[in-house]
């Protein structure tokens, strides 16, 4: 569990890798070159932490790619404060990202395999959420809602309409849609009735799994 000279310094390549791609929010910048990226890995994979590619972990899921998690972090526009619910916790790498900005998490995951790693990981190296849940992401969380902005990693085939009724007026949803290849989508919601849609690039993420019970 130790972050080295190196490791630091391995990190800061990755921040100007991801900037030169097109990042430009300094916070989200900012947030990448400080979290210890390495320790969300296994040890095996320890060598490719700093590289801008996804890697596997447990329950056949990845940990996403930094560009992927900046580009959709910068897409949130997050303030200090901000109430962030995030569907697919995972190896608990964008929940550091978007805790390290200063947003209050409400996370929830599926794989249960993941949930009970990540929950023990997270609080470990300084990381607290204000709630990591297991369950199902298309349900949202109703109890802690309206949140600022909800954040989905991974690609749905749709829109949960439970997600888009738990955002606030002003908040931001933004979720990879599609089956084999996702569109960036994101969703502003300017009153009650009125939902703005805006798509940007193609992505590849792990697909949003469904509780059929």
């Amino acid at each position: 569990m130790t972050d080295t000279f190196k490791h630091k310094g391995l990190r800061q390549q990755l921040v100007k890798i991801v900037e030169s791609k097109g990042i430009k929010d300094q916070n989200v910048l900012d947030a990448i070159g400080k979290i210890p990226r390495h320790l969300f890995m296994d040890s095996g994979f320890l060598d490719h932490a700093y590289q801008d590619k996804a890697f596997p972990i447990a329950a056949n899921q990845t940990i996403s790619q930094p560009y992927t998690v900046a580009y959709q972090t910068e897409l949130l526009q997050i303030s200090p404060g901000d109430k962030i619910l995030e569907i697919g916790t995972g190896s608990g790498y964008q929940t550091a990202v978007l805790l390290e900005m200063g947003a209050k998490v409400y996370s929830i995951e599926r794989q249960q395999e993941l949930f009970k790693k990540t929950s023990k990981f997270l609080p470990s190296i300084g990381y607290r959420a204000k709630k990591l849940v297991f369950g199902d992401g298309y349900k949202g969380m109703p109890e802690e809602a309206p949140f600022k902005g909800i954040i989905v990693t991974a690609g749905a085939p749709g829109v949960p309409k439970a997600l888009l009724s738990q955002l606030e007026i002003g908040g931001r949803l933004v979720i990879p849609l599609g089956k084999k290849v996702q569109t960036m989508t994101l969703f502003i919601r300017k009153s009650e009735k009125d939902i703005e849609k805006h798509e940007f690039g193609e992505f590849r993420f792990v697909p949003l799994l469904e509780d059929k019970n």
